[in-house]
């Protein structure tokens, strides 16, 4: 009985980057006719394949097997890429602390979300305005302090 070919999106992950598999078997030190039999499902994506491609094609090893990159929404994809390498594991971090707290009641997360843009948003407004313009005393003959002060 012949195998069933494996269900993957290599190939939309090659796309959406740009790549033709002649230039993917490249840098993964393959050939393109290997790169076709594992985006077609002839051959198995193994664990040393993923760990190989998702490096290359800018994605995890668990999204060549399960996301098909088409479905995503591309403002994601673009915030994703453009987060320093470095900077990747703490925004993966925070994400997840907004799935918890969404878990917990979207509405409240999103709303703490909202409180904390605020605060930070008149905490930055204050210092502009402080430094700009001292503040004058009435006992050294000024007026009444700047508005927002």
């Amino acid at each position: 009985m012949a195998r069933k070919p494996e269900k993957n999106f290599l190939r939309a992950w090659r796309e959406l980057r740009g790549m033709t598999q002649a230039e993917l078997a490249e840098q993964v030190q393959t050939t393109g006719p290997v790169i076709s039999l594992l985006e077609s499902g002839a051959r198995g994506l193994s664990d040393k394949w993923l760990r190989r491609l998702a490096p290359v094609l800018k994605t995890t090893p668990g999204h060549l097997l399960d996301s098909d990159p088409n479905a995503l929404d591309e403002s994601i994809m673009d915030i994703w890429d453009a987060i320093p390498e470095e900077s990747q594991a703490l925004a993966r971090d925070v994400l997840k602390t907004f799935m918890r707290k969404a878990d917990a009641g979207a509405t409240s997360a999103l709303a703490q979300a909202a409180d904390l843009h605020s605060l930070e948003t008149a905490r930055t407004d204050r210092r502009r305005m402080t430094s700009k313009k001292p503040r004058k005393s009435k006992a050294s003959g000024g007026g009444e302090a700047p508005e927002g002060v």
